[in-house]
């Protein structure tokens, strides 16, 4: 550490101190972690992406970032390395909202590609892809390269028990700051840097890698289970425990469903039979990995 950045630290551990105040240090730049020991080890891939808007049916991607980094199987993070990121101009202009949101102009990405050979030859060694709403991310490259399709997903925002670690929101700029960091946010690069910073952090409580329960999670099959022509007065009670309807969008029925873990499966069976339809049946249960799970595809 320089000289100067030592003088800085040391009256920001001063400042807090005090009880009075709290420093929020500035997202370092670094490649090592966490020094390898010899124990086994796997590429990830935390991805990022900007877009024109919210549907991946009609919206398109705008900006792809894509940084990888290795990891231990028991959650720690080790090295990051080389960041992908390109841009990438849509058919119509970037609206107005979008650009104030991002900071990305149609004149940065006028006449950029991201060419899908080159994509593919970059996440092919990925053991696992990660983005912080995977849901959103995940849906929007699978229509970009098909090698996403084949990989295991796993989300930063939603497999790692925030709350119950005492944050209040999953935001990854807030997640940030409860971490004690602050970064230059909405650019898919450093969006992608900060996640996996949070990552390798300890969280409050379990006093683990933040990675660590995510892998937990991200292994762990999840069951979603349709409540197929269920009562129409009951659809309330559904909407009240969680379910979601599932309309004409895709090929899957049109009826309430939900997404369980894998330890709540039989109890949420219980509940239908005798809550919903009060008889037995055979209900409509699908299986759901890392594989299928946050993409379009269920």
């Amino acid at each position: 550490m320089k000289s100067n950045d030592l003088k800085l630290e040391v009256m920001a551990k001063a400042i807090e101190s005090s009880g009075q105040y709290r420093v929020l240090r500035r997202l370092p730049s670094r490649s090592i972690i966490e020094q390898p020991d010899g124990s086994e080890m796997r590429m990830g891939l935390f991805l990022d992406v900007e877009t024109t808007g919210l549907d991946p049916a009609k919206d398109e991607i705008i900006e792809l970032a894509m940084v990888p980094f290795t990891y231990g199987l028991d959650g720690r993070i080790f090295q990051i390395h080389e960041a992908f990121q390109r841009f990438r101009q849509p058919s119509t202009p970037i609206p107005p909202a979008i650009t104030a949101l991002t900071g990305i102009t149609n004149e940065m990405v006028m006449g950029q590609v991201i060419d899908p050979a080159e994509v593919m030859a970059f996440v092919s060694d990925a053991a696992l892809v990660i983005a912080h709403n995977a849901a959103f991310d995940r849906r929007f490259v699978e229509r970009l390269c098909d090698v996403f399709v084949t990989k295991p997903w796993a989300c930063s925002m939603t497999q790692v028990d925030w709350g119950n670690e005492g944050y209040e929101g999953t935001k990854l700029a807030y997640l940030a700051m409860g971490a004690g960091f602050f970064y230059d946010r909405h650019r898919a690069a450093n969006d992608c840097m900060a996640a996996i910073e949070l990552l390798a952090s300890r969280l409050p409580k379990a006093g683990v890698p933040a990675m660590r329960h995510l892998l937990e999670r991200a292994r762990r099959p999840s069951w979603r289970i349709w409540a197929e022509n269920a009562p129409f007065d009951l659809k309330d009670a559904l909407k009240a425990r969680g379910y979601r309807w599932n309309g004409d969008e895709n090929p899957s029925p049109r009826a309430w469903y939900i997404d369980v873990d894998d330890d709540a499966k039989e109890q949420e069976l219980v509940y239908l039979r005798t809550e919903i339809y009060q008889r037995e049946l055979e209900l409509l249960v699908r299986k759901i990995t890392a594989y299928e799970r946050f993409s379009d595809r269920l």
